[in-house]
């Protein structure tokens, strides 16, 4: 008995033989509740602009729940939703450092509108049923 799951939950690819005998790489399909929990993730984000703590919520939910997504276009959601919490969490550390020498309002306006360009370009890719690269814009 073999300790691997399903492909189909994990979302890992697998190999399938065809009638002919050739080999065929299967490409996992997203579930829905997968989609709604990608979504979920994107209204923390930006609930997180009001109470900031949501956006921590979302990023945990992405870490536990990642290898069920392994290998499906969500896994690209995944990845740019993380990208973006820890990429925000070092511009916040940057910005309110430098709020001592003004500077640090602007990045921090700056910030706040990269932060909301990130959620809508993924909420607009999910809503397409599209991944993303690995683009930091």
């Amino acid at each position: 008995m073999s300790d691997e799951k399903a492909p189909s939950r994990l979302g890992h690819a697998a190999q399938l033989a065809g009638a002919d005998g050739t080999v065929k790489k299967a490409v996992p399909q997203a579930s829905g509740q997968l989609r709604d929990l990608t979504q979920m993730v994107y209204i923390l984000q930006i609930i997180s602009l009001v109470i900031g703590l949501t956006a921590v919520a979302g990023v945990i939910v992405n870490y536990l729940k990642r290898d069920e997504v392994r290998g499906t276009y969500l896994e690209s959601h995944f990845n740019w939703q993380i990208r973006t919490f820890w990429w925000l969490l070092a511009g916040l550390v940057v910005g309110w450092l430098l709020t001592l020498v003004l500077v640090g309002f602007l990045i921090l306006g700056l910030l706040y509108i990269w932060y909301i360009y990130r959620i809508v370009r993924g909420w607009l890719a999910l809503s397409d049923r599209k991944g993303l690269d690995d683009a930091l814009l």
